[in-house]
């Protein structure tokens, strides 16, 4: 009864939400984005149990399958952090409801257990399994896999909840999958013999057996993983609900270098102190550094990402994802104080220079991260360079437009799933551009000139907006002040 009383909840919380009739293009995007996926999974399925037939012919397609289940597991893992909230979340708001703590916890993980999600890879085993594992097991074999699959997942789900939750306490906690999954790593690539595929793939034969034994034993991992996160979830609601305000001084910097700056050094100060205490904002960061790293180390140390297009991509990228995450939002944070901003004259011409000046100076970290793969020769410093400022003339003058037409409050404490709901056709429209429009204007002009001269024209187009961005913060400005009762609307409705 509380499982069905929480999940009415949850679907009468969504039809409530001011921005309800707000995001039916964004709620569109998300069953279109789920759908091509989907598709898209259904035919790497199909794919690789030809592949793998063609590649290796001395073994049977499902066996390579099931020797890579590990990876499957890895990158569910991480997709997991992008696309499913921490239990936490959940909890918060029944516990000043007459509901036992206990009972409240077994039911949230029971509806995270069941959760849709984890039948998503099936999408990609199940047409594998009727090309490979049909001919030998018939489909008891097939349904017998997608049991032991399905276990498998929800095991998943519970070691991501597990770190999930560590992590919204600390960050120190990032040492334990890390430190698990590099243990993996060791095992596997060390000794000889790939021991960790080995066992996943002789796991897997004996799902398709039908091997009561292997899922049994599965399902004790699971009941293991399920009470240590409901002990985990237990302790942190008890903590929470005794926890008591420190009352000892901390030493609170006030960026006090930024006062000479006037009105804009104050919007300074405010931009710098939400980038460095508000959860969502920092948490984007990270996660745009982590995806910084990764693309140019990739583009650096290997072949995978030689070809023009890719170097393009990786380029404007890094250079634009910060922002995106933040100027994607422009306006929503400030949502929750808005009536304060409008009491004080152009006191928003001087907030949206402080965010371009902000954001600028931003870009010299992806600038500092760029110099790995110029260091080793695989794209010009010209290009970098032509990049950086092209995104804080073109892409920060697209951005900076939401300003304008962003109307939804987002809570300061909100997390980034939470964050990211409720996006307008033109929100997304404009994000899409500040992607492709870069890469797609450096095609056309490397089709009539040289790289370098396509560098050299991207980067006097962006040094020309840099050179001109008072003109048109205050077009932005002035704009906004026109539509200032219709968006002040919109951000009360939805605070």
């Amino acid at each position: 009864m509380l499982l069905s009383i929480i999940r009415q909840n949850q679907k009468l919380a969504a039809k409530r939400n001011p921005a309800f009739d707000r995001n039916r293009f964004a709620k569109f995007l998300i069953y279109f984005m789920v759908a091509f996926w989907a598709a898209y999974l259904i035919f790497i399925g199909v794919m690789l149990s030809f592949a793998f037939e063609g590649i290796f012919p001395s073994m049977e397609p499902y066996h390579i399958m099931n020797q890579g289940l590990i990876y499957l597991l890895a990158i569910d893992f991480l997709l997991r952090f992008m696309l499913q909230p921490a239990m936490s979340q959940e909890i918060k708001p029944y516990l000043l409801l007459p509901v036992k703590k206990n009972k409240l916890v077994d039911t949230l993980l029971l509806q995270s257990g069941a959760s849709s999600y984890n039948f998503f890879w099936f999408f990609l085993m199940i047409p594998f399994a009727l090309l490979t594992v049909l001919r030998f097991y018939g489909f008891t074999g097939i349904l017998c896999y997608m049991a032991g699959i399905w276990l498998l997942m929800v095991m998943n789900n519970y070691w991501f909840l597990i770190c999930k939750t560590l992590l919204n306490e600390k960050w120190l906690y990032l040492l334990l999958p890390a430190g698990v999954y590099g243990l993996l790593a060791v095992a596997e690539f060390i000794p000889e013999g790939n021991p960790i595929s080995t066992f996943t793939m002789n796991l897997s034969e004996k799902f398709i057996e039908g091997n009561i034994g292997a899922h049994l034993g599965v399902l004790a991992a699971i009941l293991l993983l399920l009470l240590v996160n409901r002990k985990l979830q237990l302790h942190f609601i008890y903590n929470e609900m005794a926890k008591v305000e420190d009352t000892k001084m901390k030493h609170v910097s006030e960026y006090k270098f930024l006062e000479r700056y006037g009105d804009t050094g104050e919007y300074l100060r405010l931009e710098l102190k939400l980038c460095l205490r508000n959860k969502t904002v920092k948490t984007q960061f990270r996660m745009g550094f982590i995806i910084m790293l990764a693309f140019s180390a990739l583009l650096a140390f290997t072949d995978a990402y030689n070809g023009a297009g890719m170097s393009n991509f990786i380029c404007i990228y890094n250079f634009a994802i910060l922002s995106i995450m933040t100027l994607g939002q422009v306006m929503s944070f400030e949502g929750n104080y808005l009536d304060g901003l409008m009491s004080r004259k152009e006191s928003i011409y001087n907030l949206l220079r402080a965010k371009y000046y902000t954001n600028c100076i931003i870009l010299f970290i992806p600038f500092l991260i760029m110099m790995i793969p110029v260091a080793k020769g695989k794209i010009s410093f010209l290009m970098a360079l032509s990049y950086m400022l092209f995104t804080a003339g073109f892409v920060f003058a697209m951005m900076l437009q939401l300003a304008v037409y962003n109307k939804k409050t987002i809570p300061l404490n909100a997390n980034v799933m939470r964050s990211n709901r409720g996006s307008s056709l033109f929100q997304s429209i404009i994000i899409s551009c500040a992607f492709f429009l870069p890469m797609m204007l450096n095609k056309m002009l490397t089709t009539f000139f040289e790289q370098d001269t396509a560098c050299l024209i991207m980067m006097a187009i962006g040094l020309i907006l840099i050179g001109s961005h008072n003109l048109w913060i205050k077009n932005i400005y002035n704009r906004f002040m026109k539509r200032r009762y219709e968006n002040m609307e919109g951000f009360r409705d939805s605070r």
